[in-house]
């Protein structure tokens, strides 16, 4: 797990904490403000799963590059 997957996942969660807490006060600016945290979290998340992917290909190329 990278940087960017943590730091998504982070993310995501304080956005479903100021969700809940917009919809325990009735503050819909705070439910906002949680969906966009939570939008945020989901690209950095998918962002970091990218570049795992991409490191994981390298590093299987560089195997068989190895072996041969």
């Amino acid at each position: 797990m990278n940087k960017d997957q943590v730091k998504g996942v982070a993310e995501k969660a304080k956005g479903k904490v100021n969700q809940a807490v917009g919809k325990v006060t009735n503050d819909p600016a705070q439910q906002a403000k949680g969906d966009l945290q939570e939008a945020a979290g989901d690209i950095r998340k998918g962002y970091g799963d990218a570049k795992e992917e991409v490191k994981d290909e390298l590093d299987r190329e560089r195997d068989i590059k190895k072996h041969h």
